[in-house]
């Protein structure tokens, strides 16, 4: 979820408890054919305090149980932030194989949950406030905020440094992945957006801009609503990965803006299990 453009009429259930988001991502993948035995993976989950250049991020981070270690992903979540759909999404991919940290965006004025109970996005005494804290997160802030990040992941003993790192971003996160992977290209080699928002502007500063300077392969799955609204984004994108010589999957997915997450009244199971399964395979690929 981005902004009330993307959102008309919906409203989306932040609280769903961990036993909810697990029967929910298991019937998607019965529903799509796919194995659920990674749901259930043993995984360590711990709450930890990120430094940063401007301060101390509250996040999540998890790793599978027993010894070893294991490719880093930095999973940045959608602009309602780190809450129990997140935090499960987390751990399913570390269940996996990779040391995961889902962080709070929003680090520098609240800790987590940003928001609880149902979010109307038509509401605009519930909107505006999300939009103010969205506004915090300028692009030099994203930066500093994706290098620090992508140093604490390497700095735990369950990261294989030797292995390329990976970041996926969600909705209004999907161009803090591009700026995570131009920031640290020397480590991310594997880049994932889901329904992204904004990836193609007319700016100076458009987060397509930045695929040169990055080291990276990419998943970019679009919603079909988002298509509809900008159909030359994918276009564009094609064009610059081509370009820039960055192996790319560019994809208008038959789903909604916000079909990857659970709680979402578009959450779509088969669409999202698919996206993930692609997931799955660029990071199998890439972070080697």
């Amino acid at each position: 979820m981005c902004d009330s453009d993307n959102n008309q009429g919906y409203i989306v259930d932040t609280s769903l408890t961990r036993r909810s988001v697990v029967l929910t991502m298991s019937s998607a993948a019965a529903i799509a054919g796919l194995p659920t035995a990674a749901l259930a993976a043993d995984v360590v989950e711990k709450d930890v305090m990120v430094p940063t250049p401007d301060g101390s991020a509250d996040a999540a981070l998890f790793y599978p149980a027993g010894k070893g270690s294991w490719p880093a992903v930095l999973m940045w979540p959608d602009i309602l932030g780190l809450r129990p759909v997140f935090r499960e999404m987390g751990r399913r991919l570390a269940g996996a194989g990779y040391t995961v940290l889902v962080p709070n965006p929003f680090y520098r004025t609240r800790r987590a949950p940003i928001v609880t109970g149902a979010f109307d996005f038509n509401d605009p005494k519930q909107l505006q406030p999300l939009l103010a804290l969205k506004a915090t997160l300028t692009d030099p802030a994203v930066d500093r905020d994706a290098a620090a990040f992508v140093s604490f992941l390497d700095k735990q003993k369950q990261t294989n440094q030797r292995k390329g790192a990976g970041v996926q971003g969600y909705c209004f996160s999907g161009p803090f992945a591009f700026h995570t992977a131009a920031v640290r290209p020397a480590r991310v080699r594997a880049v994932a957006t889901f329904h992204g928002g904004g990836l193609v502007t007319k700016d100076a500063s458009s987060p397509h801009l930045l695929i040169p300077k990055t080291k990276a392969s990419f998943v970019v799955a679009i919603a079909r609503n988002d298509d509809q609204k900008q159909p030359e984004a994918k276009d564009v994108l094609k064009a610059t990965f081509a370009a820039s010589k960055r192996p790319a999957i560019v994809e208008v997915y038959p789903a909604d803006h916000g079909w990857c997450v659970a709680g979402s009244p578009v959450y779509d199971p088969v669409s999202a299990e698919r996206a993930w399964a692609e997931l799955l395979r660029l990071y199998r690929a890439n972070l080697v």
